[in-house]
């Protein structure tokens, strides 16, 4: 399978399972000054999880791109 071909099969598993399939974010979120860039799938449901918004569904699944930045020490 490519990339794109299990990305689309992890999709279709949660939709058939009752989620809403939801966007990306973007790399370098709009309209937040708290964060620098994406560096979790969570990034579009922060307003959720902190009280602020409220969405119609319980229950969401996306294939989120993101950063992921570390390093290493000796």
């Amino acid at each position: 399978m490519t990339s794109n071909e299990i990305r689309s099969a992890f999709l279709r598993y949660f939709e058939q399972h009752n989620h809403r399939i939801m966007k990306s974010s973007p790399l370098i979120p709009k309209d937040d000054p708290t964060l620098l860039f994406t560096n979790a799938g969570m990034v579009q449901f922060k307003d959720v999880f902190l009280g602020l918004e409220q969405r119609p569904y319980q229950r969401a699944a996306s294939v989120q791109r993101c950063v992921r930045a570390g390093g290493w020490s000796r």
